[in-house]
């Protein structure tokens, strides 16, 4: 269950105050660690600006140094690592500055991918949301590109499926290709996979927001813009923010480990209450977890959730806010009103049995009065 400091305001019902809140919504953030709080205000507290020639200055390069280094030993990375303002900008440059002559992205990547290059050439997932390699390879030899960009997540922000991207990545790499792996959700919890360039963000491991990294295997892949960061991302460096990441990505990620036994207790009771379970049957990370409620429309059970104080989402946290359908969901072949009834459930850290169980009791409430009414 998330914890709070400091005041506890009632929410408008009355009933439920922040410190009895329960956050189940991991996959937009999560909050930072101790680790991470700690590291960013010792850095605070020694801010110079790394690039200036002196001293202070000096100190402070070497401390940003330091996080790189870091940050690249614990995700097991032997390639750069250019510091971000998070996922989206990472996911910018590598999409916008890589030495490719096409694009092409898979249906369900994040709306960041979308925003930013809506003209790529798009590449369709199967059913159970992952992208098939014959169609990879038969999309990349109709595109007939000497040098193309390939982006495809390693999870999904919405349904926690894992694409095949040791199998996709040797498909790229014998088209002369780049592979461009969106690891927001997954930095930290699994493995990278191999891809050319990789982007991550700090605040969905308990870092801070505001600050990510694009790691690339070999800088020669990208066109530079000059500035900082070796002139391929202007703008100060952020010290506290990079010192922070370091510290959240060097904490125990057993609680991953026990994630898979939390949602597989909630799989089978939300499906035993009559739900369903979005991509049951494909490979998902084990944080996150989308369900449909029949007859309930997304945005009348995170109402109903958050006045019982439980905090969820529909979708990317990106879009919720938004009315129009899943494109993850429409991708993957389900109608507008079905996956209108779909919400996304992600654990952190402190998620506990118990938490499920009240997600369930309250879940299953909600349920029975849709079909009370409809009766």
């Amino acid at each position: 269950m998330r914890r709070y400091i400091g005041s506890e305001p009632n929410f408008a019902n009355g009933s439920v105050t922040l410190a009895q809140r329960l956050y189940l919504d991991h996959a937009a953030t999560t909050p930072m660690l101790l680790a991470a709080r700690e590291a960013m205000r010792a850095a605070i507290a020694r801010w110079a600006n790394p690039s200036s020639p002196h001293a202070e200055g000096r100190a402070a390069r070497a401390q940003l140094e330091d996080a790189r280094q870091r940050i690249a030993a614990m995700l097991g990375w032997d390639g750069e690592v250019i510091f971000t303002g998070g996922a989206t900008e990472a996911i910018r440059i590598a999409l916008t500055r890589a030495k490719c002559d096409a694009r092409l992205v898979s249906a369900v990547e994040h709306d960041a991918v979308h925003r930013v290059a809506p003209d790529a050439y798009f590449l369709p997932v199967q059913t159970d949301g992952t992208v098939l390699p014959d169609a990879l390879s038969g999309r990349l030899r109709a595109l007939g590109a000497k040098a193309p960009l390939v982006a495809v997540q390693a999870v999904n922000n919405e349904t926690g499926v894992c694409q095949p991207l040791d199998r996709l990545a040797p498909i790229v790499r014998r088209a002369g290709g780049l592979l461009l792996a969106d690891c927001a959700q997954s930095a930290g919890k699994m493995k990278l996979p191999d891809a050319d360039l990789i982007a991550v963000s700090a605040h969905k491991f308990g870092g801070p927001p505001g600050v990510g990294a694009l790691l690339v295997r070999d800088f020669a892949m990208l066109e530079p813009s000059g500035g900082q960061e070796r002139g391929y991302r202007a703008g100060t460096e952020n010290l506290p923010g990079a010192a922070a990441m370091a510290a959240a990505l060097e904490q125990s990620r057993g609680w991953v480990d026990r994630a898979g036994d939390l949602r597989a207790h909630l799989d089978g009771a939300i499906e035993a209450s009559g739900g369903e379970v979005v991509a049951k049957k494909s490979p998902r990370l084990a944080t996150i977890a989308s369900y449909r409620m029949p007859g309930v429309a997304a945005s009348a059970q995170l109402i109903q959730l958050d006045l019982a104080g439980i905090a969820v989402s529909a979708g990317s946290a990106c879009s919720s806010g938004t009315l129009k359908t899943s494109h993850v969901l429409a991708a993957m072949g389900w109608q507008d009103k079905e996956a209108g009834e779909v919400i996304r459930v992600s654990f952190g850290p402190e998620t506990s049995r118990a938490d499920i169980y009240r997600f369930i009791e309250a879940w299953r409430r909600i349920a029975d009065g849709a079909r009370s009414r409809a009766a």
